[in-house]
């Protein structure tokens, strides 16, 4: 379990209210490559790719956590957009799904908390794409015991 400090709101004067969460590792926050970063590396001459890192069999809990994820159907509709494109800004799934912004971002929450999905700050906006690690640990979760 790794220990990281969220910003859960704001008191009055501006001041921000920080808690401690305990989160599982697979949840922990990371930062991740840009689509574009990965073309620019691959397209360079000589670049050798990388090969998909090896999933990890989780525990129960952080498999029972990534099923959850997938508990509602809106989360396995932005899961499907996001595999079927490279990246996705969060305004144009909104168009896609048809649900309100904030319902949308809490769904994307969800779904990156449980380590299926990844997102990178652009700017004013966020641009999400699957975590293909975080996937594949769910597909070994489920086969192995």
């Amino acid at each position: 379990m790794v220990t990281v400090r969220r910003v859960t709101g704001m008191k009055a004067g501006g001041k921000k209210v920080v808690r401690n969460a305990t989160v599982a590792p697979a949840t922990a926050p990371t930062r991740s490559v840009s689509s574009t970063q990965r073309r620019k590396k691959s397209a360079e001459p000589g670049a050798v790719e990388t090969p998909p890192a090896t999933a990890v069999v989780p525990d129960d809990a952080t498999l029972a956590a990534m099923a959850k994820a997938l508990g509602h159907p809106a989360r396995v509709a932005i899961l499907r957009v996001l595999a079927a494109r490279d990246a996705c800004v969060t305004g144009d799934l909104v168009t896609t799904i048809g649900l309100a912004q904030s319902t949308v971002s809490e769904h994307l929450r969800l779904l990156r908390e449980a380590g299926l999905i990844q997102g990178e700050i652009e700017g004013p906006r966020t641009k999400y794409c699957v975590n293909r690690t975080g996937l594949q640990s769910l597909k070994t979760g489920i086969t192995t015991r």
